[in-house]
């Protein structure tokens, strides 16, 4: 392992460790998003890399969305919050409970604002009902619908059907953001060279009907040409 590999991963865990006991201080949403916001950036900026957002006339300021984003990368996260630095969007991130467990992203995925995945529950109830809970409270809901990282060589995996279901159990319109560069492969080009400057482009996608009866998958590849 390189010397910047080992510096970031410190860095990295320093700055998901802090500010993951930052969040447990706050109660407010908007509170919880600019640290969110600036964790984001903190992350990112240390890595050199910036993000781009096409077609951000289709970003609403406001409101509350089921917002799916593709998920390649670690970054992923991060890439949303910057991309909606300047809107009033929050909510919970949908997390898997290895994330929970996690020694290095686990105090801030729980104090951060997320909904825990289990898919090992034969019952589902509860976590439909904290999502129910955060759409109350006023809240859009954060998801990756391939479920987890696409390792793949493809732009894209397979769909999971929860995704839907959060949205029509809770009247939500879905918002499609796509993270059209690797954004992988930005980050170990990154770790790799500490002094490249790189650019992350994410592609903000048309607002979908919760009772559009399409599939999401279908529609998402069509709407990004995927």
């Amino acid at each position: 392992m390189k010397f910047n590999h080992i510096k970031q991963l410190f860095h990295a865990l320093y700055l998901t460790n802090s500010f993951g006991l930052k969040l447990r201080k706050v109660k407010t949403p908007m509170e919880k998003k600019k640290l969110r916001l600036a964790y984001s950036e903190k992350q990112l900026s240390s890595l050199n890399i910036s993000v781009k957002v096409e077609n951000p006339e289709k970003l609403p300021k406001d409101g509350q969305y089921l917002i799916v984003i593709n998920h390649r990368s670690i970054i992923d996260p991060p890439i949303v919050e910057v991309s909606l630095k300047d809107t009033n969007l929050y909510g919970p991130w949908i997390s898997k409970k290895e994330l929970y467990n996690s020694f290095f992203f686990g105090l801030f995925v729980r104090n951060g604002g997320s909904i825990l995945l289990d898919r090992e529950k034969s019952q589902m109830s509860g976590f439909f009902a904290e999502t129910k809970e955060a759409v109350k409270r006023g809240e859009s809901i954060f998801i990756f619908p391939e479920g987890t990282r696409n390792k793949t060589g493809k732009p894209l995996s397979t769909f999971k059907e929860g995704s839907r279901l959060i949205a029509l159990k809770n009247r939500l319109p879905i918002l499609p953001f796509y993270i059209k560069t690797n954004a992988n492969e930005v980050l170990n080009a990154a770790l790799n060279d500490s002094k490249l400057e790189q650019e992350v482009t994410i592609v903000l996608g048309d607002l979908i009907d919760y009772k559009e009866k399409t599939s999401l998958e279908i529609l998402y590849r069509q709407m990004f040409s995927i």
